[in-house]
């Protein structure tokens, strides 16, 4: 489970000395994301990124919108810092330390946008129905999430390092967060946010490339996600032989220097409704 004391200090740290890596992974649902914002964004007015990172969504959409004023929203200082410094010079966009969960209502933006950044309200309804409040009539809300730990191979590696552990029951903050598409239709539904609708993507998921895409992606995923989680947890005498194994389990992977492992998203697109 994720908090926001955890974005505020080591792990949105590690995600802010790892923006290359984590924008690559996510290389190949990007585009398909950033089409389904352009296809809400209007040509002016005010566009918000939840839980922005580093800030790649943000600024894809600032430059492909230069009327539209873009702000960048997260929790961690230094991701924040990293998406300042690569958005540094288009003039519409702007990046802000801010709890998304507790937006102010006064903020009344046209869009609303996010890469994976909304799976970790300790309360989504009540998130949601803040981001509606702050919403201008019509606005348009426009997010990506994981679908099930099972379709994303690269959050099952450390069930093959360690063995499988058990699903929490009911929602649990965290990458995995939003995967039921029935409970966040019903989240939006009950936070004012109307006529949902979502799409699957499967993509592949690259975390490692270069002279060494092996060696990459076992480093990757040593510092990031799930598998790291799953280390830090071991004696420092067992880590090398779980290392070892995770090179193993990602070499047929392997090919044209990258490693790529199937991964599933949903797409979500809704339009503010009625205040609840």
């Amino acid at each position: 489970m994720f908090s926001t004391d955890e974005w505020t200090g080591r792990t949105g740290d590690v995600w802010a000395d790892e923006w290359r890596r984590t924008d690559r992974s996510h290389a190949n649902l990007t585009p398909a994301l950033n089409a389904a914002i352009l296809a809400s964004a209007p040509e002016a007015g005010r566009a918000i990124d939840l839980g922005c990172g580093a800030g790649e969504t943000a600024i894809a959409l600032a430059i492909a919108r230069p009327r539209l004023a873009v702000t960048g929203l997260d929790v961690s200082p230094n991701l924040i810092a990293v998406a300042s410094q690569r958005g540094a010079g288009i003039a519409n966009l702007g990046f802000t330390v801010a709890d998304t969960s507790a937006i102010d209502p006064a903020t009344a933006a046209d869009l609303f946008v996010s890469r994976h950044g909304v799976m970790f309200f300790a309360d989504p309804v009540a998130a949601f129905s803040k981001i509606r409040i702050a919403a201008q009539p019509g606005a348009r809300l426009v997010f990506s999430c994981f679908r099930a730990r099972s379709a994303n191979r690269w959050a099952m590696l450390s069930d093959d390092l360690l063995g499988p552990t058990a699903p929490p029951a009911g929602y649990v903050p965290g990458p995995f967060g939003f995967a039921d598409r029935d409970f966040v239709a019903d989240v939006l539904a009950r936070s004012g946010w109307a006529g949902a609708e979502v799409r699957p993507l499967d993509f592949d998921y690259l975390p490692g490339a270069g002279d060494d895409p092996i060696a990459d992606a076992v480093d990757f995923f040593s510092r990031i996600g799930p598998v790291a989680r799953a280390l830090a947890e071991q004696p420092a005498d067992r880590r090398p032989a779980l290392i070892e194994r995770l090179r193993e389990l990602l070499a047929p992977f392997a090919a044209h220097g990258v490693v790529a492992l199937p991964a599933a998203a949903w797409i979500w697109t809704a339009t503010a409704g009625a205040a609840v």
